[in-house]
């Protein structure tokens, strides 16, 4: 096409398309990517706590702050951590398929 023609609208509403698709996937893989890095890092404390004796103080991350618990709700609170971003993972893997 010359400089002075114009590309057709179909063709523009197309590429807007296109370039939405793009975005949407962009976001979706860059979600997937934070999802993967926060059940890596809940994989470790869960290593680590169960490396923990059954008596030893532990303490749950809230906020900015720390409050004391004890190992086995601690343990089932990130075992619900871990699946939720699991479960997460997959949907965003079906929406990438989309």
């Amino acid at each position: 096409m010359s400089s002075g023609q114009q590309i057709p609208p179909w063709l523009q509403e197309q590429l807007s398309k296109m370039q939405q698709s793009q975005q949407s996937l962009q976001s979706i893989l860059f979600q997937k990517q934070q999802l993967e890095i926060e059940h890596m890092e809940t994989e470790k404390a869960l290593e680590e706590l169960k490396k923990a004796a059954d008596d030893d103080t532990v303490y749950k991350h809230a906020g900015s702050i720390l409050i004391k618990s004890n190992k086995t709700d601690l343990i089932a609170d990130l075992e619900e951590r871990k699946e939720l971003a699991k479960t997460r993972v997959t949907v965003l893997q079906s929406r990438k398929k989309e």
